[in-house]
């Protein structure tokens, strides 16, 4: 038999080895090859023209993380068996597959009170369900156990905290990788080192007193990143012009206008998709599955062309980025500032009060770097102690870590 063990040569962490067998067929999935055409950073290439590179990138580098982080706690007598390290594999690899086109500006307009994450979980279910079909019963339960450790729902909790905690593969990616492509120095971490100190105590992923200064690094890249990259004020006047555009079309189409769009992105137009439709109607995940960057750009690109003077206004802007200008606020809009603003958008574009409303949005941009609610980061002591970080650092303390700034903005219209 031929082998399909796959190597591909990744920028950030060179080689990465694709199994063969499950890990190999579930990354031909339609799904998951649906993640070339979804950008990782979403809008950010408008501030960083790098930031192009795909989600599927990102959750093949996670897998390489996973796998690096499985070796070493086997190396450390860490029980992990070749069925558990290949379903935290596929766990990982499949965590982001849920993602709409541009992150999460979906969430807010063309999908009603469902998250990615659940999503996600839904098309594992139905990769699961496709590989029975293709009578793969031992694909299907890699994948069974897979959703179990996603869902935290299997016995060695660390497995899960790997795909998800406050120190994970996932983040240690994005990470490195989104400050590689946008070229910010600023968020690289020493994803290596901090790999290399990692420890099970007690069921829980724990890192070696030896790497705390990685890890302080860590936490500190991420906030850095989160306010130069994630919610740098450009990106995020992107986001609200785009999320304005999806709420004017959605609202023509309601009112029955036939506008350009493929079938996909029409199906989520002309519908009220809620969660209930996502999780009950089988078309309402196939038309998701469907949906990528693509849909989104060539309907604004045509849309920019309309007679309704608000949605071409709003699309020629947005391919042409004249975006919103974002302006730091200190309080919320009065009614009389609002009125103002709509007076002169009713004025500039001769519509109606109504439709004036679409060219400004108040938005409160908030990051934390530490959720103090959440399951702490351990740094393991050689007195066989636990400590959480915030404790443990010199440098860092609970109201540092977890002090959660918040920046309030008004886009508009210049």
């Amino acid at each position: 038999m031929t082998s399909t063990r796959k190597i591909i040569n990744d920028p950030v962490f060179g080689f990465l080895n694709i199994p063969d067998g499950v890990i190999y067929h579930v990354l031909q999935h339609p799904y998951l090859q649906r993640l070339s055409r979804i950008r990782q950073l979403g809008l950010s290439f408008f501030v960083y023209p790098g930031a192009m590179h795909t989600r599927l990138l990102h959750s093949l580098g996670a897998m390489h993380l996973m796998q690096e982080a499985i070796n070493v706690l086997s190396q450390k007598g860490i029980g992990v068996s070749n069925a558990e390290a290949q379903a935290a594999m596929l766990a990982i690899l499949l965590h982001d597959v849920g993602h709409g086109p541009f992150s999460h500006v979906m969430e807010h307009t063309l999908v009603d009170g469902i998250t990615h994450e659940e999503i996600s979980l839904m098309m594992m279910q139905q990769i699961k369900k496709d590989m029975l079909h293709d009578q793969l019963p031992t694909y299907a339960e890699a994948l069974d156990l897979a959703i179990k450790i996603f869902k935290d729902e299997y016995p060695k909790h660390f497995l899960h905290q790997l795909i998800s905690s406050q120190l994970d593969v996932d983040r240690l990616d994005y990470l490195c990788r989104d400050s590689f492509f946008c070229g910010v120095t600023e968020g690289s971490v020493a994803s290596a080192r901090i790999l290399k100190m990692i420890n099970v105590v007690d069921n829980h992923l724990v890192v070696e007193a030896k790497g705390i200064y990685s890890v302080e690094k860590f936490l500190v890249a991420r906030r850095l990143m989160y306010w130069q990259v994630y919610l740098h004020h450009t990106s995020v006047a992107a986001e609200q012009l785009l999320i304005k555009i999806l709420q004017r079309a959605k609202q023509l189409a309601r009112k029955g206008e036939e506008l350009f769009c493929s079938p996909a992105l029409h199906y989520f137009l002309y519908q009220n998709i809620t969660a209930e439709v996502m999780q009950t109607q089988d078309a309402a995940l196939y038309w998701y599955t469907m949906l990528d960057d693509s849909d989104l750009l060539s309907a604004i690109k045509v849309w920019s062309t309309l007679q309704d003077t608000t949605l071409r206004e709003l699309c020629l802007a947005f391919t042409n980025r004249r975006l919103f200008k974002g302006e730091r606020i200190n309080d919320a809009l009065s009614n009389e500032q609002r009125l103002g603003l709509i007076k002169r958008y009713m004025e500039q574009f001769n519509i109606s009060e109504q439709d004036a409303e679409f060219f400004f949005v108040e938005h409160v941009s908030t990051s934390n770097t530490y959720s103090e609610n959440g399951e702490s980061i351990g740094i393991f002591f050689k007195d066989g102690s636990v400590r959480d970080i915030a404790e443990a650092s010199d440098m860092l303390n609970m109201e540092t870590l977890t002090y959660k700034p918040q920046k309030r903005y008004l886009f508009r219209w210049e």
